[in-house]
């Protein structure tokens, strides 16, 4: 069984010490409990290919969220974002049968963000984007990013759309008060980075985003960020309020939503999120290097799901949302 894994990172130390510069007192983008040894994050090559056997990893779908470009100057993340996907499309191209790549966007100019994603799919072979979070505290909806859904809905491409820190008025207002470690790990991967990224999810709805691009697709990691589990909810409480969307709720979330366990191989919620969204709705992920497990083959291969859906969560989901060619 094929394994292809679409939430597995890297990045350039060189474009690493440009960002630095530029975004000197921010804080890292992950707890340094999660920081793997840099040589794994920066290894595009056969010491990660060496580990992905070890994984039982056939194709990673490779991405940088560490830059932070959504937290630069529009002027200098316009071209590191450029660079950075020339190097990794130069990468891809030396082993184009184990790595695949989501293009990083320069989304403080959408504009420019627009015109490097169709660069990056139709000039370098990218799958899509990855976008880590907010841009200058506005979600994807606020209209000035539409250059950005309608580039991806045109190219027919996904976006993934990945945890970051929240807002500073958020950390304040909701986890601070705390030991600082905890504060920490509370306000990110404990729990802040998920909701975070869900409530973006859910205001992409109901501000209308998929009424207006029918098309677009988004993948969300860690089983839907919290989604799922209140889907229900989310569709009886939102309904009535929302006369101005042309379908339910729940509908853009089953309908232009794809999910990613990133890492978190529990059965309890792979099992609810393969009751609500069936396995057309789910693919692999694992978070490297930030996790790194030999359980990742074995838990969807233990799974009590029919050989069918293993499949189309293995492999063939992704085949097909990438446009990857079947190994």
């Amino acid at each position: 069984m094929n394994i292809i894994t679409l939430e597995e990172h890297f990045q350039f130390p060189e474009i690493q010490r440009v960002v630095a510069k530029y975004l000197p007192d921010q804080p890292a983008f992950h707890q340094a409990a999660y920081d793997p040894p840099l040589a794994q994050l920066e290894d595009l090559g056969e010491g990660r290919i060496q580990r992905m056997d070890a994984m039982g990893i056939d194709v990673q779908v490779l991405s940088n969220t560490s830059a932070r470009l959504p937290a630069l100057p529009a002027a200098e993340a316009v071209p590191l974002a450029r660079e950075m996907n020339d190097r990794l499309a130069a990468a891809i191209a030396v082993h184009p049968d184990r790595f695949a790549g989501f293009a990083a966007l320069p989304t403080p100019d959408p504009e420019a963000a627009a015109d490097e994603l169709e660069r990056a799919v139709r000039t370098l072979g990218l799958k899509g984007a990855l976008i880590a979070g907010r841009t200058n505290g506005r979600f994807l909806d606020d209209p000035a990013f539409r250059p950005i859904l309608a580039a991806a809905e045109a190219l027919n491409v996904p976006l993934y759309l990945h945890p970051a820190v929240p807002p500073q008025a958020v950390v304040d207002a909701c986890y601070a008060d705390l030991d600082p470690a905890i504060s920490l790990s509370f306000a990110t991967a404990g729990w802040s980075w998920h909701l975070e990224t869900g409530i973006h999810a859910l205001h992409m709805i109901l501000a209308g985003v998929f009424d207006r691009y029918p098309g677009l697709q988004l993948i969300l990691g860690h089983w839907g960020e919290m989604i799922p589990f209140y889907l229900a909810r989310f569709d009886e409480a939102l309904r009535p309020v929302t006369k101005h969307l042309q379908r339910p709720v729940a509908d853009y979330f089953l309908q232009q939503m794809y999910v990613t366990p990133s890492g978190m191989f529990t059965l309890p919620p792979f099992i609810l999120t393969h009751q609500i969204m069936g396995a057309e709705r789910i693919m692999y992920s694992v978070d490297y290097p930030y996790i790194q497990t030999e359980h990742a083959r074995a838990f969807l291969e233990q799974a009590p799901i029919s050989p069918a859906d293993r499949t189309k969560i293995a492999h063939q989901n992704a085949e097909l949302v990438l446009k990857l060619a079947p190994r």
